[in-house]
């Protein structure tokens, strides 16, 4: 009786996974596929001399030849991280030989960024085309949704009864005048209209949205996301968007925003973190507390002052300031944080929670129409922290 398909490759997976005598029978694409994965994941004392990874930069691409070419770009990302973490291969990543061949992704991009005071000047170059890569590829994958999902917010936060034509939102003018329903020609009759009033973005009604962002080495990811997300705010009509970093010191990185390359270049990944420091850097720039969105990116591990730090946060929420706190803007969308300073800010009605780039329109749109952001959070299955 032959054999069917599905229980030949269930066959081949026994062989992968049992060992060397049960490998003497696998095609030899299957043994370069072992050969791949023992090099990283096989401890060197039970290799019996088969390859592996040492420090030589050729050695190394040829295996990452190997390994895009058996799996899936999500898997070559996750196998290139454990490489880099179990063999500390970061130092060849200053050769752009190397470089090049890597898979760019968000992860790699924060290991640029940390390894940004290193990278030689021959490598320079192709990190920023690294780094470009992944950009673009962001961009194209969140900036048409955060464009027209915030544009359609700003629309939305100022209604008026007296709409031109093009501007009726029929939606809520029906249901102003149902009263005025005419049973026998089954109408209503829009006695009121209500609709969107176009606005002249002047300095004194425009929504200000600031990013505090900690540029701590735990917050790697957010900070790639939340530099783009900022320099696709800037972009929008009505909205003025500032980007500050920190950790112990605070950069302001709001003039850079044209070019989100630059922007990752600009952050330093790692060191300590003062939380109290960069909101006060923040509360000195604010002109309109009741038009500003504050949204502070941390784990809230907070090196510096943590009373003052607390406090900082009453006082810009007492002023008016919508003071939102993400503790991580991810692919996961989880986080480890300072659960006792998480808390005591959720005690102040300031909404603290982790989302996914995916969701950031939506919290920011959610955010410019003045709707309830916990109640949001919530109803999109996000963990919000209570006080």
């Amino acid at each position: 009786m032959s054999i069917g398909d599905s229980d030949k490759e269930r066959l081949r997976r026994w062989k992968l996974a049992l060992g060397d005598e049960e490998r003497s029978t696998l095609s030899e694409s299957d043994v370069r596929l072992c050969a791949a994965l023992d090099a990283l994941y096989t401890p060197s004392t039970q290799r019996k001399g088969k390859g592996n990874l040492s420090a030589s930069a050729p050695r190394v691409s040829r295996w990452l030849g190997d390994i895009r070419e058996f799996f899936p770009t999500p898997v070559v990302q996750v196998i290139q991280k454990d490489a880099f973490e179990r063999l500390n291969l970061k130092s060849l990543m200053l050769e752009p030989e190397f470089l090049s061949t890597l898979e760019a992704d968000v992860h790699l991009v924060a290991d640029l960024m940390s390894l940004r005071s290193a990278i030689p000047e021959k490598t320079k170059e192709t990190a920023r085309m690294v780094v470009r890569r992944v950009v673009d590829q962001l961009l194209a994958r969140l900036e048409h949704k955060t464009v027209s999902t915030i544009r359609g917010a700003i629309n939305r936060s100022q209604r008026t009864r007296r709409p031109r034509p093009s501007d009726i939102d029929w939606h809520r003018t029906i249901a102003a005048n149902l009263r005025h329903y005419q049973r026998e020609h089954a109408t209503v009759v829009p006695e009121t209209l209500i609709g969107h009033q176009r606005r002249t973005h002047s300095r004194t009604n425009l929504h200000r949205i600031m990013l505090c962002v900690d540029q701590s080495g735990s917050m790697a990811s957010s900070v790639v996301y939340a530099s783009i997300f900022a320099a696709v705010l800037a972009s929008v009509p009505g909205i003025e968007t500032q980007l500050i970093c920190f950790d112990t010191s605070v950069v302001d990185l709001t003039e850079q925003l044209s070019d989100p390359v630059e922007v990752l270049f600009g952050v330093q990944l790692g060191g300590g973190t003062d939380i109290n420091s960069a909101l006060a850097y923040c509360e000195q720039r604010i002109e309109q507390p009741s038009r500003t969105h504050l949204v502070l990116i941390s784990d809230l591990f907070e090196g510096g002052n943590a009373e003052s730090m607390l406090a900082r946060v009453a006082q810009l929420k007492s002023a008016g300031v919508n003071v939102i706190v993400l503790l991580a803007l991810s692919d996961d969308g989880h986080a480890a944080y300072d659960t006792n300073h998480a808390a005591k800010i959720a005690a102040m009605n300031c909404p603290v929670f982790a989302c996914t780039p995916d969701q950031f329109p939506d919290l920011m749109a959610t955010a410019l129409t003045n709707q309830d952001i916990a109640q949001w959070a919530g109803a999109n299955d996000l963990a919000v922290v209570r006080g």
